[in-house]
């Protein structure tokens, strides 16, 4: 097995890949605040209303759901229940040190789906798109689990 570096060319894939949907997350959680703060709604807390330089003025309204701000919720809720999983499948699955093409095909496929996913929501598409790179996502990340599973046993 090649090195734990930058040398070794599985590493950086799954590097790059892992540092894209970590900019993925955190993206995210921007995202929703910028929604809110552009809304001036969807605040989630009751302390949110309380005066302060960002919101001198603050209304109850501010507490009120906002469609905007809840879809980006939502999307952020869906990256926090799949991409720590291909973290840590993704990395399990360089150190089986498979062909450099099918970590590449695995790990940037998930990336590509996450970012088809992220546009198809984000975008209100339909269910049908959304579903479609949720599962191809998902079936990445369960496939290089299976794939370690497979070399830990043989």
């Amino acid at each position: 097995m090649q090195a734990l570096t930058f040398d070794n060319p599985l590493l950086t894939t799954y590097a790059i890949a892992a540092a894209l949907t970590v900019m993925k997350v955190i993206g995210q959680g921007w995202i929703t605040v910028a929604i809110m703060m552009r809304a001036h709604s969807g605040w989630a807390a009751p302390e949110d209303i309380r005066p302060g330089p960002l919101n001198p003025n603050p209304a109850p309204e501010q507490l009120a759901p906002h469609e905007g701000v809840e879809r980006a919720r939502r999307i952020h809720r869906n990256d926090l229940e799949n991409i720590p999983a291909f973290w840590v499948a993704g990395f399990l699955f360089i150190l089986t040190a498979p062909p450099l093409w099918l970590a590449q095909l695995a790990l940037y496929g998930f990336v590509a789906a996450r970012a088809g996913h992220f546009f198809a929501y984000a975008t209100a598409r339909s269910h049908e798109l959304r579903a479609t790179f949720y599962t191809i996502g998902t079936l990445i990340t369960a496939a290089m689990a299976l794939y370690v599973i497979v070399a830990a046993v043989v």
